[in-house]
């Protein structure tokens, strides 16, 4: 993946004919060079009607999920061996060229411990299974690291990496977010530059989750690093502003992000690329 996306729940949270028109529509409207789409319930994605959108308006693709509780592979890895290759033929047949986000648990995981050995090998198991999958079928497949409070294996770069290498595969990358990374790394820019060999996906999301660039994210430096290490993949805004109520809990998102999406659109947006554009990233 490479260029400037949006994540597709900026219109819709459902997968549906009438969601995926409204979410290609407005991206190619907005001259995204791609959209992220999540992969929530994968039996009911029709991935021709997807395919087919996608080609019309000239857009690329990147799927993403996080993994349901019976499929958490630290302690289910065979259930999310098969959850995931269902998510990666269902990538592959909308024409994604990539699966990524937390393909490694849940953001409601959390033990009340540290992550143990026998975790990170069904992990290493689980993961590695799925991205020998996603590369018979041409996808990369991404590891996001993500915050404390939401999953206890993997909260920074480092962790990410190590993750990747004891995968050992050439299609297995980090993906981070910028949402994240305020909280757990030592400095936004050290994480990007733990992260060099391996960060192909940068999900851009303001410290509040609403609009990037009126918030405490630290962008000049974020791209300065991104512009530092030559980075080539994408970079995709991701804002919770058109999040519905009825799943507030899952990201403990208890009151409005921003004034509405178009806020997003307009303000957003233009940000983003002029920092993009700044940097030389774009």
């Amino acid at each position: 993946m490479q260029g400037l996306g949006i994540h597709a729940m900026m219109w819709t949270t459902v997968w549906d004919h009438a969601g995926a028109q409204r979410a290609i529509e407005g991206a190619a409207h907005h001259k995204q060079d791609f959209i992220e789409i999540p992969l929530i319930d994968i039996p009911s994605v029709d991935a021709k009607h997807s395919r087919a959108l996608l080609a019309k308006h000239d857009l690329r693709a990147a799927c993403s999920l996080v993994m349901p509780e019976p499929a958490w592979p630290s302690v289910r890895p065979d259930a999310a061996i098969d959850h995931l290759k269902s998510a990666l033929d269902k990538a592959a047949e909308m024409g994604s060229e990539a699966l990524t986000g937390v393909t490694y648990g849940g953001t409601n995981e959390r033990t009340g411990f540290p992550p143990t050995q026998a975790e990170y090998d069904n992990l290493t198991r689980a993961l590695g299974a799925a991205a020998k999958h996603a590369k018979t079928l041409g996808l990369q497949f991404g590891i996001e690291a993500v915050n404390r409070y939401e999953n206890h294996l993997v909260n920074s770069a480092a962790q990410a990496v190590q993750l990747v290498e004891r995968i050992g595969l050439d299609n297995v990358f980090v993906h981070l977010d910028t949402f994240h990374m305020t909280m757990e790394e030592k400095g936004v820019a050290n994480g990007i530059l733990a992260a060099r060999d391996h960060l192909k996906y940068m999900h851009l999301s303001e410290s509040d989750r609403g609009t990037p660039g009126y918030g405490n994210v630290p962008w000049d430096p974020i791209f300065a690093a991104l512009a530092a290490i030559g980075f080539k993949g994408a970079l995709t805004l991701e804002s919770f502003a058109a999040m519905p109520v009825e799943m507030a809990g899952a990201i403990s998102t208890w009151r409005p992000v921003a004034r509405d999406a178009e806020e997003v659109f307009d303000k957003g947006l233009s940000f983003i690329r002029n920092k993009a554009v700044q940097y030389g990233l774009a």
